[in-house]
């Protein structure tokens, strides 16, 4: 191992913020995964700001496998398996529009269509907060399929679903426990399904991504333990406001 980091830091050609960034990128996917939820939107846009946008999505992609690891730990025995089931087929053709989509525009194009998905993110975290529980939808077949067409076009395209399928899980009326549990099964069955389109198609995870990947873990894990200690003690309202101005401000420095 004395000569394999090095040999990460020289590939990336990465500056030491950059690098401090990424390191806190992946402790905000540990946090998002096991509670502190806008840490997971705010990683987004930073992460395409040191790597590019669609090469961003492959780095990230296996990073966030590994944090679904924690959150399906923590609620697989809590999932109501009838709202994936009834996801997965929209979602599939969501990420397949947005695997063509991505393929056929470039890089500034790509990023600024995260910026957007991140943009709409946060304006749909900011309407379930100030809605709550009044939050009212269709129980329609229709309704499904928009959500799951939307999350799986935003999850290849930035991996940006969150808040999308959040607020079609939380629409659902699920229990706390249920809501969080079905939610990590479904990002852990989409985010392996898109391994291999991100392999095969785009060619942006290869060895030297993994290699990135790997460094990475560590961090994961030390959020992934952060999260479940600061979302015990730290007051939710003003840190999701904290962190959807920080994510509004990041999306926009992607249009420039």
């Amino acid at each position: 191992m004395g000569g394999f980091v090095p040999e990460i830091f020289s590939g990336f050609h990465l500056s030491p913020d950059q690098w401090l960034l990424a390191v806190l990128s992946g402790m905000m996917i540990g946090m998002a995964k096991t509670g502190i939820t806008g840490f997971g939107m705010l990683m987004v846009p930073i992460m395409a700001g040191i790597f590019g946008g669609r090469p961003s999505t492959g780095i990230v992609l296996p990073m966030l496998c590994v944090a679904d690891v924690f959150a399906v730990s923590y609620y697989h025995r809590h999932a109501a398996w009838k709202h994936v089931l009834r996801l997965m087929p929209p979602t599939v053709a969501g990420i397949l529009i947005g695997l063509g989509v991505g393929a056929a525009v470039p890089d500034i194009l790509f990023k600024a269509i995260i910026g957007v998905g991140v943009a709409v993110s946060v304006a749909l975290m900011a309407w379930r907060d100030l809605r709550g529980d009044s939050i009212s939808v269709p129980d329609v077949w229709w309704f499904s399929v928009l959500a799951g067409l939307a999350g799986g076009f935003f999850t290849m395209i930035g991996n940006a679903a969150g808040p999308v399928m959040a607020l079609y899980f939380l629409a659902m009326r699920l229990p706390k426990n249920t809501f969080i549990g079905t939610t990590a099964w479904f990002f852990m069955i989409v985010n392996l399904l898109k391994v291999p389109l991100h392999l095969f198609v785009w060619g942006t995870i290869t060895t030297a991504t993994l290699a990135f990947d790997t460094v990475m873990i560590p961090a994961i894990c030390a959020g992934a333990l952060l999260g479940v200690r600061v979302v015990r003690i730290v007051p939710e309202k003003p840190y999701r406001v904290f962190i959807m101005a920080t994510i509004v401000i990041a999306a926009v420095k992607m249009f420039f």
